[in-house]
């Protein structure tokens, strides 16, 4: 576990590392735990816990191991540890007091940045026509920072020839967007995939696309009904004008 405690903060210690063991007293089974603490003004602070109890911590200006358990629990406590090795383990955890100590100042000073993550669309140019060449455009919008990756799939195999990626753009939230646009020519069944990756995804996100021609059903008998209206009409002012002109002629 571990806790970043500064200067002028009232915290005790920087917890930096617990080691959890299982030891045998008189055939009863007790958790150990090795505690380092460090502070941000260099001092480093050990110490064993039983059962949650303090047993010892070393005291490194004595350059020795003090035993806290009261003695009518433990006559002799000393006998319980090895207390050279013991100590040796608790030097070892002040040497990375240090190194841990200067990590954490690092990550304060230069925090984690913050993200933002993307928004996509897939749209077409221009009307779509059944062999017609046209474009899709893969809108990514809303994030930061500036930095993704948009690759475009075909019936689900990678396509690369006439993709494009435009510059980033800044949004007036400080967020970005970017255009990635691929040529093609629509062809029915084909159905295009637009993938963005970007450090603030869980996991890739993918829009899929695929050509609707089914306005053109509607062309033919929209055309045809547009040119009966216009015979219609011009027969109409045929026959107004014939009756006009033999209504004259009389």
């Amino acid at each position: 576990m571990m806790k970043i405690c500064s200067p002028d903060m009232k915290c005790l210690a920087l917890v930096i590392l617990m080691i959890n063991s299982i030891c045998v007293f008189s055939q009863i089974r007790h958790d150990t735990f090795v505690i380092v603490g460090c502070f941000y003004n260099g001092t480093t602070e050990v110490e064993f816990e039983v059962d949650d109890e303090e047993f010892l911590y070393a005291d490194f200006d004595r350059d020795e191991l003090v035993y806290t358990v009261p003695r009518f629990l433990v006559d002799d406590p000393s006998k319980l540890f090895d207390s050279e090795h013991e100590y040796r383990n608790a030097k070892k955890g002040k040497k990375s007091c240090s190194a841990l100590v200067a990590i954490a100042k690092a990550e304060e000073k230069n925090p984690p940045e913050q993200t933002d993550p993307p928004e996509s669309i897939v749209y077409s140019s221009e009307e779509v026509e059944l062999g017609v060449e046209n474009s899709l455009i893969c809108f990514v919008n809303h994030f930061y920072p500036p930095e993704i990756k948009v690759t475009w799939t075909r019936n689900g195999l990678p396509v690369s020839e006439g993709a494009s990626l435009s510059r980033y753009y800044l949004n007036n939230d400080q967020t970005f967007h970017q255009f990635s646009t691929l040529t093609f020519t629509p062809r029915d069944g084909d159905i295009y995939s637009c993938t963005v990756e970007h450090m603030a995804l869980d996991r890739p996100q993918t829009r899929i696309w695929e050509p609707d021609f089914s306005h053109d059903s509607s062309v033919g008998p929209d055309v045809y009904c547009g040119v009966g209206l216009a015979v219609g009409l011009l027969g109409v002012a045929a026959g107004t004008f014939l009756m006009v002109k033999g209504h004259h002629g009389r």
